[in-house]
């Protein structure tokens, strides 16, 4: 039977998401990272816009363009719009440092433009 090393998470035993390697160290999961149990590791970032969004013009125009762009070099695996904010996790991991997404995710429109990315970590839009 195959198995891999867990580089994070130590709830493998209750959830057994694969195979029951066992836990890993505790130092690894408690040093104050997220853990996807589902996935691949996420970079999370948030593109603020000089303008609200989120209107219904907006979502199917704008923003498809915004995550067209960024998926150019990563996939966006989650997303949340919330007014002028867009938050983002994408991977792999590195793919993008906060200017070179910035650069790279500020499409051009006639209403809208992105003024700053921050890498904020694991956060919603609207928190």
């Amino acid at each position: 039977m195959a198995t891999f090393t867990k580089t994070n998470g130590t709830l493998q035993p209750v959830f057994a998401t694969d195979t029951a390697n066992g836990a890993i160290a505790g130092a690894t999961s408690l040093a104050g990272n997220p853990v996807n149990l589902q996935g691949p590791k996420l970079d999370f970032f948030t593109l603020t816009a000089n303008a609200s969004v989120n209107t219904a013009g907006n979502t199917s125009g704008y923003l498809t363009d915004v995550i067209n762009a960024v998926q150019q070099k990563a996939t966006v695996a989650m997303y949340q719009v919330d007014g002028t904010n867009i938050s983002l996790g994408i991977y792999p991991a590195g793919a993008y440092t906060t200017a070179t997404l910035l650069s790279t995710a500020n499409v051009s429109n006639d209403t809208f433009q992105l003024d700053s990315a921050q890498d904020v970590g694991f956060k919603l839009a609207d928190s």
